[in-house]
């Protein structure tokens, strides 16, 4: 099969990363000047899909880094029962969005621009609704993606974020290790292009199965089963490994395909826990890991190269889950740029 948009698009994350930063750079300083001026203590994402993965990991971001209360907005619960949340000059509201187009997220944004809070916005599109209608907008520059599949535009939105909490918190050692991402991605990016399809076939016959994980990489075990389940059409559920244990668990027999993120830091020990009970359970879970003494542990293990940082390993386990739900999709003989019930952009209200 010819290569895909999906894959090739892929492959356009480390070139996209290197230019992230400087492409966004004075509006990141201009709006993080302003957040520490005010005081802010309250973040709240508004999102949907795969844009709401990467506002959970920024929501992890910014209570662990900055001691901020950060949570998920309820965007139904303005557009469809009429809500009006009480923001404040003391709460930033960021809107995030490939495509800039979604309504409900834009509703949530309007009420907060509203009561004087501090509105951004993350979108691929600098003409989009979105963008226009915050008082800052960080750009994606990811280019057009035209594959069903958003995969770039993730990885942009999960970097803006974390460029913003880098320059926000002043952590000078996340900074550096986003720096080093593009040559990390694309040292990952060929490795897996040799490597990805014996993993991914394994998982040719499937019709279901869990990817798990906890902290820093559980928005990425959510988003990776939304990948297999857009371009493979399995059942794939994602859960945090916590979450799992209350009342997942029981659907699991011998067999059960399962792939578990289990990077060094501090959860670690969490997601080998789960691992240890599955092997038990003569599960054979997928082990993504970068940590060299985790995947020797386990007979079916796939090693990454590690950034020495588990905030920014999360962009290498991303990496992982675009390119094993796209070589599965080929695997299967589907196509991945084209999809039976789905549109590329999908707006809610």
């Amino acid at each position: 099969m010819a290569e895909t948009k999906m894959h090739s698009e892929i492959l356009e994350n480390p070139k996209m990363l290197s230019e992230l930063e400087n492409k966004n750079k004075e509006k990141l300083v201009a709006l993080t000047n302003i957040l520490k001026e005010r005081g802010v203590k309250h973040v709240t994402f508004a999102a949907r899909g795969t844009s709401d993965h990467a506002s959970i990991y920024g929501q992890y971001l910014m209570t662990v880094l900055g001691g901020k209360v950060a949570g998920l907005a309820v965007p139904s619960a303005l557009t469809v029962y009429g809500a009006e949340p009480q923001f404040s000059s003391d709460d930033l509201v960021i809107g995030v969005s490939q495509s800039g187009a979604a309504e409900d997220v834009l509703s949530v944004m309007n009420a907060a621009k509203k009561c004087g809070a501090v509105v951004v916005s993350i979108t691929n599109h600098a003409d989009s609704k979105m963008a226009q209608a915050a008082d800052f907008h960080l750009d994606c520059s990811a280019g057009e993606e035209y594959a069903l599949a958003a995969t770039k535009t993730f990885v942009a939105e999960i970097g803006l974020i974390c460029l913003l909490a880098a320059y926000w918190f002043d952590n000078a050692e996340l900074l550096k290790s986003f720096r080093k991402l593009p040559s990390i991605v694309g040292k990952t990016v060929k490795m897996l292009d040799k490597k990805i399809e014996g993993i991914a076939q394994k998982y040719i016959y499937a019709r279901d199965g869990f990817i798990l994980s906890r902290g820093m990489t559980y928005p990425i075990a959510l988003e990776a089963s939304l990948k297999v389940q857009e371009t493979c059409f399995i059942r794939m559920k994602g859960y945090s490994v916590s979450d799992f244990y209350h009342g997942p668990f029981a659907q699991v027999e011998k067999g059960t395909p399962i792939i578990v993120y289990a990077p060094e830091g501090r959860s670690l020990g969490d997601n080998l826990a789960v691992i240890d009970r599955l092997t038990g359970m003569e599960v054979d879970p997928l082990v993504v890991t970068d940590s060299k003494d985790v995947a020797s542990k386990y007979t079916f293990s796939c090693l990454l190269p590690a950034t020495g940082n588990e905030y920014t390993s999360v962009f290498v386990m991303a990496i992982f889950a675009q390119m094993f739900s796209e070589k599965l999709c080929t695997l299967r003989r589907l196509d991945p740029d084209v999809s039976r019930n789905l549109k590329k952009v999908t707006v809610t209200k």
